[in-house]
């Protein structure tokens, strides 16, 4: 549909614009309206906040180190004020070699390139180049004509696909969506393995609602779903195919003050109609969940749906939709990309059971028991009071691509006993049960153990400047995890894959304080991401480089 394509196109055309300001930049601003501890650079910082800071977690912002010239933020604290005061400058850097980049007017090089777009004028053109089994980059006067030889089965069908639209006896599983504005569009098809959510205001009126399709419970399961995907849209062909009843899950209705109440019977269909000024049983949520196997094909369809009243003054109503897919005989577990992880998406991790090696379903299993209900990759989260007791168990999801840092204040006394203070501070930067495998893809399988990375976990120790050593121990006091990863696959749309993970537990020496001392000590968790991509080789022998030390005088009189 044009509207659907106008979407796209915009979308494509509205990439956001890469942020070069480095005095807005902030990589260590994660709490949203709250001061972090040690991040300089927080705006929701006070003057009182900077005061308690040890140190500028992030001294200096920069850009791309090979411009000629660039700004730089530099980050600092006072310690001689009372009390402690920040300090920010905004200085210019030089490059002093002279290979360097003047400006970074090539825009299309901070973009990958978008998928072309079909169109009605290009959808032949495409569906002719994709819509085999196999393609070739190859220019078209190389192809064979195959299709006189073997002409194509009209009864041929092939497995769902991801992102292949779920086709129906009729058109294709409709999941209304807001397009160009909020109203609802019937016109958005749900795609094979994509979940999705969304939100849309429909116009409605109480006299007529037993005549809008859209609020009645028929016009979402009326429509067999096909359980394989013709390979040609021929009618005649979608009767050979077998075909599988949405069904409905359960009923859920609400009143007009937004009380929910769980019908004890879901198989029984209600219909909208108008009583007492009121549109009963229209339809405000539905909640698709669709089982497949492991082929692609489709086995089971139902629909849980959100009925409601909607009083005579209203004009419009908002509705929500979602839909989610699960292979039949697995947990469901979200994913972060498909197959490469998605910048944003959580890291997905996981415990080797014991008795390795092992059958796929117990890693499945260990996944299941998590120390975080979604098996996420976590650190410690700052928290508004930033007392590392007080924090024991607030974690934060590590997200692909977010370099993060967090931290909290430990306060120690004499009283306090060293041995159980180093296990809670191990439990605050860890958390409860640390994993032991990163998944590699945003879409790795539990069965697939290949697809799973280690976490490699070292161990530094810190010595600090003491007269005496005879009472101290030694307590953690960061956790710093680097995530390496590469692109991979195809240059036109890379995918984002892990390949190895460190984590690496700095601890330190405390002496015993004497009776009536306190001391604070900051606690530090980081996550760093790192990009070992190697470049693509080009098409073409490169030149020979030349490493000779110019003259100084070079280029005089130019500079």
């Amino acid at each position: 549909p044009a509207d659907i394509r106008d979407a796209a196109e915009a979308r494509v055309r509205s990439a956001p614009a890469p942020v070069t300001d480095v005095a807005r930049l902030c990589v260590c601003d994660l709490l949203v309206a709250q001061c972090d501890a040690n991040c300089c650079c927080d705006p929701d910082c006070s003057a009182e906040d900077f005061s308690l800071f040890t140190a500028c977690s992030v001294p200096a912002v920069t850009g791309d180190s090979q411009l000629c010239r660039q700004k730089a933020a530099v980050y600092s604290l006072d310690v001689e004020a009372n009390p402690p005061e920040r300090t920010f400058k905004l200085i210019d850097q030089v490059n002093p070699s002279i290979f360097c980049i003047h400006a970074t007017n090539y825009k299309e090089a901070l973009y990958l390139k978008s998928p072309e777009i079909p169109t009605p004028e290009n959808f032949d053109q495409l569906l002719d180049k994709f819509g085999g089994a196999t393609f070739s980059a190859e220019p078209d006067s190389w192809n064979l004509d195959t299709d006189a030889q073997n002409p194509p089965d009209a009864n041929e069908t092939s497995r769902y696909e991801f992102g292949v639209p779920v086709q129906t006896e009729d058109a294709f599983l409709r999941l209304p969506s807001p397009v160009v504005s909020s109203w609802c569009s019937d016109a958005n098809p749900a795609g094979f393995l994509v979940n999705q959510a969304t939100k849309c205001i429909r116009s409605v009126s109480v006299e007529k609602c037993d005549s809008i399709q859209a609020l009645s419970m028929l016009f979402y399961i009326n429509s067999s779903i096909l359980a394989v995907k013709p390979k040609f849209l021929i009618p005649s062909v979608h009767g050979s195919v077998f075909q599988v009843n949405i069904t409905v899950q359960s009923i859920v209705v609400q009143s007009l003050n937004g009380m929910r109440t769980a019908l004890s019977s879901g198989d029984v269909l209600r219909l909208p109609m108008v009583l007492d000024d009121l549109c009963i049983n229209a339809v405000l949520g539905v909640n698709y969940h669709i089982t497949h196997t492991d082929t692609g094909e489709i086995i089971e369809a139902a629909a849980a749906f959100v009925l409601g009243a909607i009083s005579k003054e209203a004009l419009s109503i908002e509705q929500s939709f979602e839909i989610s897919f699960t292979q039949e005989n697995t947990q469901p577990v979200p994913l972060s990309g498909n197959p490469g992880y998605v910048v944003g998406l959580p890291v997905r991790a996981g415990f080797q059971p014991p008795g390795y090696p092992f059958p796929a379903a117990f890693l499945f299993a260990a996944l299941a028991l998590s120390s975080n209900r979604h098996s996420q990759l976590t650190i410690l989260q700052s928290t508004a009071s930033q007392d590392c007791l007080a924090a024991q168990g607030a974690r934060a999801p590590v997200l692909f691509g977010y370099n993060m840092i967090s931290g909290c204040k430990l306060r120690i006394t004499a009283a306090v006993k060293c041995q159980p203070l180093a296990q809670t501070l191990l439990d605050v930067l860890k958390g409860q049960s640390f994993p032991e495998y990163v998944a590699s893809f945003g879409n790795s399988q539990a069965q697939d153990v290949l697809d799973w990375v280690p976490i490699t976990q070292l161990h530094i120790s810190e010595q600090m400047i003491s007269h005496t050593l005879q009472s101290s121990c030694q307590i953690p006091v960061s956790l710093g995890i680097e995530v390496k990863w590469t692109k991979y696959g195809s240059l036109v749309n890379p995918q984002a894959r892990i390949v190895n993970v460190t984590a690496t537990v700095t601890t330190t020496t405390l002496k015993q304080l004497p009776s009536g001392r306190e001391r604070i000590i900051p606690i530090m968790s980081s996550v760093v991401f790192t990009d070992i991509s190697s470049p693509a080789e080009p098409s073409y022998k490169a030149w020979p480089t030349i490493d000779i030390k110019l003259p100084f005088d070079f280029f005089y009189p130019f500079v």
